[in-house]
């Protein structure tokens, strides 16, 4: 089932019978196999499967921290398999805004150093770095913390942190990966919430790796894997009765 979306919306992400392999001493290990995807501008997807199903290896291909074994990945118009490391290195931090699960903060720097860092990797000079970071923390409800350190704020606001990390370079997408793993369910809640927002006002394309029912059910979109296989790509209803089960 493919997603409610106009064809003419403009594809950030083309995945064509992609495979991904890994070598081991027993032999080559599939991760992916013939994984055909197609995810446009604004949307809000989900990718679920249990442990080893290959939605980490996705998610990585995605991101282009790994290079596929095989098929096409085509990446905001580039086509990843045609690019080096330098310039691969450039679509990321172009194109690409990532959220981990850990937050992955710099402890001894403020939260709006924090935020300005993908800034000063692009090259933007100081006072752009400041406004800019300045903006992102107020636009997540975080700018009275802006000269706090990470350890002096809680595990959601860190979370909000990262987001506005994600954001500040104005990427054409965001890759969020399991997002709310290391948070309570009702700042886990509020994470979602945030994400939707984003998504729905500001028209940012979202991609969130999940292994929990009713996180996944904040997007409009599923994509299943099982033993590297996409098992289902399509909507999201049967999934609302896990979200209703948490949030009632």
């Amino acid at each position: 089932m493919q997603p409610s979306v106009a064809d003419a919306t403009p594809v950030v992400i083309h995945t064509e019978h992609l495979s991904k392999q890994y070598e081991t001493e027993a032999g080559p290990v599939p991760a992916l196999k013939d994984v055909n995807v197609d995810i446009r501008k604004g949307e809000f997807v989900s990718i679920m499967g249990p442990s080893g199903s290959g939605k980490s290896t996705f998610m990585n291909i995605l991101g282009c921290l790994d290079l596929p074994s095989g098929g096409r990945y085509v990446l905001d118009g580039s086509d990843v398999s045609t690019l080096n490391r330098n310039q691969l290195a450039q679509l990321r931090n172009n194109v690409i805004g990532f959220v981990f699960q850990g937050f992955n903060l710099l402890q001894r720097a403020s939260i709006a150093d924090n935020v300005a860092l993908p800034l000063v990797y692009a090259g933007v000079p100081r006072a752009e770095r400041e406004r800019r970071a300045r903006d992102m923390l107020a636009r997540v409800g975080l700018g009275a913390h802006m000269h706090h350190a990470p350890n002096q704020i809680s595990g959601g606001q860190q979370q909000r942190v990262a987001i506005a990390r994600a954001l500040v370079n104005n990427p054409r997408l965001v890759l969020a990966d399991e997002p709310t793993g290391n948070l309570d369910t009702a700042t886990s809640q509020e994470i979602m919430k945030l994400l939707v927002e984003l998504n729905e006002r500001d028209g940012i394309t979202i991609v969130l790796v999940t292994h929990e029912a009713d996180i996944a059910a904040y997007a409009r979109r599923l994509v299943q894997f099982v033993d590297g296989h996409v098992t289902h790509d399509g909507d999201v209803t049967h999934l609302h009765h896990a979200r209703a089960g948490v949030t009632s």
